[in-house]
């Protein structure tokens, strides 16, 4: 058997699907190498004129056209660059039949656009293997464009779902505000003003406060580990745990055996906290809390630490003092101990609970914000009070970051006593 047979017996029947357009101005050359392709089982479109061709590739899509270079009004080079910028959703195989050898003019009909060359007169052989060539080339452009449309559907899928993510995530950050306070409250016996900026849609720092008696307030920075909605989850319940509207509700009060409620001490909150975080969730989450128990007639007050930044007091003399001796994060150990300590505020000065976001900002040259760097700007806008003073504060911060990406959520309260 001859290699030319074989190559014959070898050609994909799939192919016999690839339509194929023959352009020539010679109707002697059509019918020979029309013959040639109804011979392999080609069903090709015969055409006398570039002209004509280029119009019915405007109604029908065409694998591969095999063309003369040299014919009247429109020569094969200029239909080969008139195919190629046919819109199509196929790639179109262009074979340039040709008695041209100069390489000069090979190089120009593979700048135009051209896939292959075959020489005139046409060899049946040649002419066979130059279309398996082509067929080749098609059935693997057309395995990439499945692949490509493949990979659009799935990242058109994948759009969707973060537009709902998106969505979602939109809505969890205006449920998450509607958790906190009041940015300003005013009271009779000083203001408490809060501070909150998320690194991202929803965050895991809360903050509140709410009232103990008449006479004392409850007042608590959160910061649950992590980030993104676990985390943001987490806060949400814990919102629940110091429910500043019902008492039966807050971890904060301790049903009495007449019926009615009494305060525990900051140390048995954080106690409570940590027990029902270890038996009732089932979470990988921790977080650390200053919590404050405030008398508003004497400025005492108590107050725990359970893993979160010290406390920072700022005197009405312009001084500063960081209150507290540590403690265990919530949610970790259980048995922790938790130790309630004291404080005096006295007429004029401010209590400033805060998260480490603040003091872990870190700028293009990895500085930490610190608490040196904290003190110093409280102690530096001190002329003014409430949401000003807070704004002043975050200011400083973000300068110091000075475009460096904050990576953990910013927040504060400020309690400001005047008797």
């Amino acid at each position: 058997m001859s290699d030319f047979k074989r190559l014959q017996q070898s050609i994909d029947y799939l192919a016999h699907d690839t339509k194929i357009l023959l352009v020539d101005d010679s109707k002697l050359q059509l019918k020979i190498v029309g013959a040639y392709l109804q011979k392999w089982g080609f069903d090709a479109v015969h055409c006398l004129s570039a002209k004509d061709a280029l119009q019915k590739c405007h109604k029908h899509k065409f694998d591969m056209v095999i063309s003369d270079w040299v014919m009247p009004e429109m020569d094969g080079l200029e239909f080969c660059k008139a195919f190629k910028k046919l819109e199509t959703d196929r790639y179109g195989y262009f074979i340039l039949l040709t008695s041209k050898s100069a390489k000069e003019e090979v190089v120009e009909g593979l700048a135009q656009g051209a896939d292959d060359f075959l020489s005139k007169p046409v060899n049946q052989e040649e002419l066979f293997a130059r279309i398996q060539a082509g067929q080749r080339v098609l059935g693997m452009q057309q395995k990439l464009q499945a692949k490509n449309q493949e990979i659009t559907d799935t990242l058109n899928e994948l759009q969707t779902l973060h537009d709902e993510i998106h969505k979602d995530l939109i809505e969890a950050e205006h449920l998450q505000m509607s958790l906190l306070p009041e940015p300003l409250t005013k009271l009779e016996q000083g203001d408490v003003s809060i501070l909150f900026q998320s690194s991202g849609h929803v965050g895991g720092d809360l903050i509140g406060f709410f009232k103990i008696s008449k006479t004392r307030l409850g007042l608590y920075s959160i910061d649950v580990s992590g980030h993104g909605i676990s985390s943001a989850l987490l806060t949400a319940r814990l919102a629940g745990y110091l429910n500043p509207n019902t008492k039966a509700q807050n971890v904060a009060f301790e049903r009495t055996p007449s019926g009615g409620y009494e305060p525990r001490s900051p140390a048995q909150v954080a106690r409570s906290l940590n027990k029902r975080m270890l038996k009732d969730m089932e979470t990988e989450h921790y977080f650390t809390m200053a919590y404050a128990d405030i008398d508003l007639e004497t400025g005492h007050t108590s107050f725990v630490q359970a893993g979160h930044p010290y406390p920072i007091i700022v005197r009405a003399n312009n001084t500063t003092e960081l209150v507290g001796t540590g403690g265990p994060p919530i949610g970790l150990i259980s048995g922790a101990n938790y130790v309630t300590e004291t404080l005096e505020l006295k007429q004029g000065d401010r209590l400033f609970l805060y998260s480490d976001g603040i003091t872990e900002c870190q700028n293009c040259k990895d500085a930490l914000y610190d608490e040196d760097r904290l003190c110093k700007s409280l102690l530096n806008h001190t002329d003014h009070k409430g949401l000003e003073y807070l704004n002043d504060i975050i200011w400083d911060v973000t300068q110091f970051a000075d475009g460096h990406a904050l990576y953990d959520d910013l927040s504060a309260i400020l309690f400001e006593f005047s008797k």
